[in-house]
């Protein structure tokens, strides 16, 4: 079947000489692979530059339920960047969140509610000039609310966050996957956050580290094989 699909690309690896896989999450079909060939070889309708991550394109694919790898005929970018790729830190985060995305979004089933939350975070990021080292924390915690594990914000206190269960607790739980009080207290500051009000959060670079391997090890409690990020090390690096 021919048909026209919007999609973010969210991931690409070298599967022959000739040949790419590139994981791409579609408007109308969820999470797809595509096989590509011979990216940008004279007969190829995939050139490099659509490899970039959190690209939004337009593509004409044929599309069989039968298989596990479909294939493009043609691809196209339907939004420019205007910072993100030419923005250091701002490609580590797309990295980053690209990474996030193809870990937790294994589904093949379309979901027109997170395709136009990711499309809105994307051109919130390309557009953002405030707080953009607290944007990843940000999309953490509202994508967190799609994949069903939000945390509880209904009592919101100086106590513990208990990162098993998704609530604020007023003493230790009997278990070690909890945030301390500082960390507590910067995590219900970031569920209260928008991307029009990131720079309200203020951190010292200790802290934000702290939330993020927080935030990490919530989405590894909730999420099947939620791994180490291996784009999270490039993304500190770059907050020293």
């Amino acid at each position: 079947m021919d048909i026209k699909t919007t999609g973010i690309i969210l991931h690409s690896i070298k599967h022959t000489d000739s040949t790419s896989i590139v994981t791409i999450y579609t408007r109308h079909f969820g999470r797809i692979s595509y096989m590509i060939h011979g990216v940008n070889k004279k007969k190829s309708v995939f050139r490099s530059a659509f490899l970039q991550p959190l690209l939004l394109v337009e593509m004409d694919v044929y599309h069989s339920s039968k298989k596990n790898l479909q294939r493009i005929k043609d691809v196209r970018s339907y939004y420019t960047f205007i910072s993100i790729p030419y923005d250091p830190v701002k490609n580590a985060l797309a990295l980053f969140i690209s990474e996030v995305l193809f870990r937790t979004l294994s589904v093949s089933e379309p979901d027109e509610t997170i395709f136009a939350f990711l499309e809105n975070s994307i051109q919130q990021l390309d557009h953002c000039t405030q707080g953009v080292s607290n944007f990843h924390l940000v999309f953490l915690i509202k994508l967190s609310r799609f994949l069903g594990f939000a945390p509880n914000s209904d009592e919101l206190h100086d106590g513990y966050f208990d990162l098993m269960n998704g609530v604020f607790i007023p003493q230790r739980p009997p278990h070690s996957h909890y945030l301390l009080k500082e960390t507590t207290t910067d995590f219900s500051t970031l569920i209260s956050l928008d991307y029009s009000t990131l720079n309200l959060l203020v951190l010292s670079r200790q802290r934000r580290v702290k939330l993020v391997e927080s935030l990490i090890e919530y989405y590894r409690l909730h999420v099947p094989e939620f791994n180490g990020l291996h784009s999270l090390s490039v993304l500190q690096s770059l907050f020293d």
